[in-house]
């Protein structure tokens, strides 16, 4: 059995005159956001072993957040979960995902476009929460028989969704 965690970054300040999209920080609330799932998620055990993160800065102080609260195991930075489409994460996450668990930091509209197309079953609940939209610092995990090399459309079951409204 493997597990995905896939998370919106935290919320973030608008972009101040001649700053990058990709350069906005996050604002207070989005770093309390922040570690408020990092705490859900040590108290719920869910540790990754790997961490793929986006090189954006609000992505990058979003897993700050988190590893102040609970473990994030190693840590990659990709360019391309900033720009890539939900085919292009399911990319990433075949290849550096094997039998344990991957938490993936990104973006919108690809964490709720990836987290509706491979979660093929669920917790009523929790596929309730994610039908009505992915907010920033929502948390999809998802559950796999086999090898995270292997995750594809409708093959994950979405055991919970976590957002900092609802903890």
């Amino acid at each position: 059995m493997s597990r995905l965690y896939l998370l919106r970054h935290a919320k973030a300040g608008w972009a101040l005159p001649g700053m990058r999209d990709f350069d906005r920080p996050l604002d207070a609330s989005g770093r309390n956001d922040a570690e408020t799932i990092g705490a859900a998620m040590r108290t719920r055990f869910y540790v990754p072993d790997l961490t793929l993160c986006s090189n954006a800065k609000r992505a990058k102080e979003t897993l700050e957040g988190l590893a102040g609260q609970t473990d994030t195991g190693r840590v990659l930075f990709f360019d391309t979960l900033y720009s890539a489409d939900a085919t292009g994460y399911l990319h990433l996450i075949r290849d550096n995902g094997g039998s344990g668990s991957l938490l993936v930091i990104g973006h919108n509209p690809m964490t709720e476009d990836l987290a509706m197309a491979i979660s093929g079953d669920g917790d009523e609940t929790a596929r309730a929460t994610l039908n009505r939209g992915f907010p920033t610092s929502g948390l999809a995990v998802l559950r796999f028989d086999g090898d995270l090399a292997k995750a594809a459309q409708g093959t994950g079951y979405l055991e919970a969704f976590l957002t900092p409204a609802d903890l």
